[in-house]
C-alpha cells in the first residue's frame, strides 16, 4: 500500500516512545515518524527524525510540523503516554479521509485508567463545537494540505493555543469527521471525577491559557461571520407592573439536606426595596415539601407546586418567572447553594441599573458541603469583558453564578425545559442583543458534594451534556451569522 502518512509524536525518552513507534512502523500507510522533543539532549531513535520544539501546543510547533508534512496526511499524537493502534487502524483512517475529503479525522478509542481498560467514545463535531477542551481523543489525523494552509494563515505566536488555533483554522477549510469506531488505545492519566474537571477553565492558574484561547476563538468568529461588535440594546426598566422589585427563584427536587440553608440565606437579605422568594418544588418526595412549609408564615415565601410533571430545571424556572408575584428582576439560587452574605440581592439589583443590562452574573466561591472553600476557590469569570464577553461565551462552558434577569426579557426569551445547560442557553440568547452585567464580589457559595448533578458522570452522560451544549452553541452561532448578514 502507498505510504500516505507522516506521524508526529511527543518524545520524552526511549522507554516512553518505544511501543508507540513500533506500532506506527507496523502500519502499512506510515512513511515517516517525527519525534517532538522539548529536551535537546534526548537520544536518537532508529527510523525516526527528531524535531526540537518549545511546547506541543505552541504555534511554533504547528508551523514546524507543517514545514515537514510532505505526505497527504499528518497524524499528530498529543499524549506522552503509550499509543496502541488497533488492527489496520491507520489504514481505516486513510480510507475514511479519502472517501470524505475530510480536513481532519478523529475516532472513538479505548482508555486505560488505573489499569482498567474502558471504551472512550467521543462526539461528533458541530459548527458550534468551539470550546477549546473539545475531546477528540489523543490521535488527530489531518489532511496535510488543510494543515499547511492553516499554519500559513497563523498570524499570532501562541504558547498554549497553537493546537486549538490549528483546529479552528482547519475547520474553515473542511469537515472534521468523527469515526465512531474504536481504533486505538491510549493511557489516561487524568483520572479525576467529572465534577472536578469542569472548572479547569476558570481556575486562576490557567488565566494565561484562557487569554490565548479567547484570542483564537474571537479571530475565528470574525473569519466565519459570527463575531458581534460591542453594540447593545438599551433598557429603560419600565415594562410591566411588578408588586416587588426582585424575586429569588429556587427550583427544587428532593433537596432536604440543603434547601433550608438556601431559604435562610434569602430571607435574611437586607434591601432598600421589596423582594420575595419563589420556590418551585418539582414534586419532591423526601420531605422537602414539608421543610419548605415550615417557612410558609413568611409572606415573602411563595411555595409553588407545578401542575405539570414534565418539567426540568428550566421548566421550573419558567413557572417561577411567569408567576404573577414574580418581581421586576428574577435572581437565581440553586437548592444546593447559599448567598454569601445579606447584601447579595441588593448588589445584583443595583448592578442592573448601573450597567444597563438584561442579565447580571456574579462571582462565586467553591465550597464543600460544610461551606468551607475548596479548589479552585473563587470563580470570577474575569474573562467576561463588556467588549468581548458575548463572543468568548461561545467558547466556554458556562457563564458563572449567581445569575439574574430582567424579568420582561426573561419571559420573552424563556428557558429551555432541560436540567442541564438551560442557563447557558439563556445567557447566550440574551447576550446576542443585550449587555450582560458583571459583579466581581463573591455573592454565592457553590457547594460541591456527592449529590450534585455533575459530580461524577459516566462518559455517556458527559457526552450527552457536551453534545447538547455544542448544539446550543451551533444554534446561537447560526443566529449571529444571520444577524450580521442582515445588518450589512
Amino acid at each position: 500500500m502507498k505510504k500516505y502518512v507522516n506521524c508526529f509524536v511527543p518524545y520524552v525518552d526511549k522507554a516512553q516512545i518505544e511501543q508507540t513507534v513500533n506500532g506506527l512502523k507496523e502500519a502499512s500507510v506510515v512513511n515517516k515518524i517525527y519525534l517532538l522533543a522539548t529536551d535537546k539532549s534526548v537520544g536518537s531513535v532508529e527510523g525516526c527524525e527528531i524535531i526540537h520544539i518549545d511546547s506541543l501546543k505552541s504555534s511554533a510547533t504547528i508551523k514546524k510540523i507543517a514545514t515537514v508534512a510532505t505526505e497527504k496526511y499528518s497524524l499528530i499524537y498529543t499524549k506522552e503516554s503509550t499509543l496502541v493502534l488497533g488492527l489496520f487502524a491507520l489504514e481505516r483512517m486513510v480510507k475514511i479521509a479519502q472517501d470524505t475529503s475530510a480536513a481532519m479525522i478523529y475516532a472513538n478509542h479505548f482508555q486505560i485508567a488505573k489499569g482498567v481498560k474502558k471504551q472512550a467514545p467521543v462526539i461528533s463535531y458541530q459548527k458550534g463545537s468551539l470550546r477549546d477542551d473539545f475531546n477528540f481523543g489523543s490521535l488527530l489525523f489531518y489532511n496535510s494540505e488543510a494543515l499547511k494552509a492553516a499554519a500559513e494563515s497563523m498570524d499570532s505566536n501562541y504558547i498554549h493555543a497553537g493546537i486549538y488555533d490549528l483546529r479552528l483554522k482547519v475547520s474553515q477549510k473542511g469537515e472534521l469527521v468523527h469515526i465512531n469506531e474504536y481504533l486505538y488505545t491510549e493511557v489516561e492519566q487524568d483520572t479525576r471525577k467529572s465534577g472536578e474537571k469542569i472548572f479547569d477553565y476558570v481556575d486562576p492558574k490557567n488565566r494565561a491559557v484562557q487569554v490565548e484561547m479567547e484570542q483564537v476563538c474571537t479571530s475565528h468568529l470574525k473569519k466565519i461571520g459570527g463575531y458581534l461588535e460591542p453594540k447593545f440594546k438599551e433598557i429603560e426598566f419600565n415594562k410591566g407592573n411588578f408588586e416587588v422589585e426582585a424575586s429569588v427563584i429556587i427550583p427544587v427536587y428532593n433537596r432536604i439536606k440543603t434547601i433550608e440553608d438556601a431559604i435562610k440565606s434569602v430571607l435574611i437579605q437586607k434591601t432598600s426595596f421589596k423582594f420575595n422568594l419563589i420556590i418551585v418544588d418539582n414534586h419532591s418526595t423526601d420531605g422537602t415539601y414539608e421543610l419548605i412549609e415550615k417557612y410558609a408564615s413568611d409572606p415573602r415565601l411563595i411555595h409553588v407546586i407545578p401542575e405539570r410533571k414534565d418539567l426540568g430545571i428550566g421548566g421550573c424556572w419558567n413557572i417561577g418567572a411567569h408567576h404573577p408575584k414574580c418581581g421586576k428582576f428574577a435572581i437565581q439560587l440553586d437548592s444546593d447553594d447559599v448567598y454569601s452574605d445579606q447584601n447579595t440581592v441588593q448588589k445584583i439589583v443595583d448592578a442592573f441599573y448601573a450597567q444597563n443590562c438584561a442579565m447580571v452574573v456574579g462571582t462565586y466561591m467553591m465550597t464543600n458541603f460544610d461551606m468551607e472553600m475548596i479548589a479552585p476557590g473563587i470563580i470570577d469569570h474575569k474573562e467576561w469583558t463588556p467588549e468581548n464577553g458575548r463572543n468568548n461565551a461561545l467558547r466556554i462552558n458556562g457563564l458563572g453564578a449567581p445569575r439574574a434577569f430582567y424579568t420582561p426579557v426573561l419571559r420573552e426569551v424563556k428557558v429551555p425545559n432541560t436540567s442541564y445547560g438551560e442557563d447557558y442557553a439563556l445567557g447566550l440568547n440574551i447576550s446576542r442583543e443585550y449587555q450582560i452585567g458583571r459583579i466581581y464580589d463573591v455573592l454565592y457559595h457553590c457547594r460541591r458534594w456527592e449529590d450534585n448533578s455533575d459530580a461524577s458522570l459516566d462518559i455517556v452522560k458527559m457526552n450527552d451534556h457536551n453534545t447538547y451544549k455544542d448544539r446550543i452553541r451551533t444554534w446561537e452561532l447560526m443566529a449571529r451569522i444571520s444577524l450580521n448578514k442582515r445588518d450589512k
